[in-house]
């Protein structure tokens, strides 16, 4: 592989982690320090970094997320690309270029990446810098243009959870419609009338329900559903469609 770094071209990855509580995102720390002045600023950003000369970008989003974070094999998918001529235009972000050999009055455009996981099968490994998962309600000023970044990904994510059945792989293999529905409610940060939701799952033939419940619970258990990958290839055109 050409290591070459195209100066003006990087990849940003906005990952997405649910735990069955909130919607978390995974952010790296920025810190800038020298000997004279010791540190000058610390920050987060998106796990992000420039594409080398021959590599392609969906190649490159994965280097990046296992170079950060030691993280493999991660479906991400493009949304969307970031080239407005000031956004990298803030005081912190001309220090760490400048810091960096890099001329801050370039334009850098950067591709946009997200991907959703379920955070209790996560392991982060440490690469030298500090990895953490940040609920997405809490999370501060971001460096470069990454809050805008994160935005965007939130928008196309949750589009694609609307009609596509991403919901479906934070899920145990068996689960109940109370368990899907929080999926829903806490990524789509909006609440479902519960009598209606069922409604809408019931039109899913790939929601198989089973002949079994729930066990070891203090409540009435629930009927367990699993879903089918396969009925679901079959049927695909009777699309998803959880629009509040």
């Amino acid at each position: 592989m050409n290591k070459d770094l195209i100066k003006y071209l990087s990849v940003d990855c906005v990952v997405f982690g649910f735990d069955f509580d909130k919607l978390n995102v995974l952010l790296v720390d920025r810190v800038l320090e020298n000997m004279e002045q010791g540190l000058i600023f610390s920050d987060m950003t998106l796990t992000g970094n420039h594409v080398y000369e021959d590599e392609t970008m969906d190649a490159a989003a994965q280097r990046i997320l296992f170079d950060l974070t030691g993280l493999k094999d991660v479906y991400l998918e493009q949304f969307k690309t970031f080239a407005h001529p000031d956004r990298l235009n803030k005081e912190n972000d001309r220090q760490w270029l400048i810091s960096d050999k890099r001329n801050p009055e370039q334009r850098i455009v950067s591709v946009g990446f997200f991907a959703l996981l379920a955070t209790p099968k996560v392991t982060l490994e440490w690469k030298g810098r500090n990895v953490m998962w940040v609920p997405v309600a809490e999370v501060a000023e971001l460096a470069f243009d990454h809050n805008l970044i994160l935005q965007e990904a939130l928008k196309a994510m949750r589009s694609k959870l609307l009609h596509e059945p991403i919901a479906f792989e934070l899920l145990p293999e068996k689960f109940t419609l109370s368990q899907l529905q929080k999926v829903y409610e806490i990524i789509l940060d909006t609440t479902f009338d519960k009598r209606n939701f069922r409604k809408k799952v019931a039109r899913m033939k790939y929601m198989v329900p089973l002949d079994e419940k729930q066990k070891d619970v203090s409540h009435k258990p629930a009927r367990l559903y699993m879903f089918s990958r396969d009925i679901y290839e079959r049927t695909r055109k009777e699309l998803l469609n959880f629009i509040v």
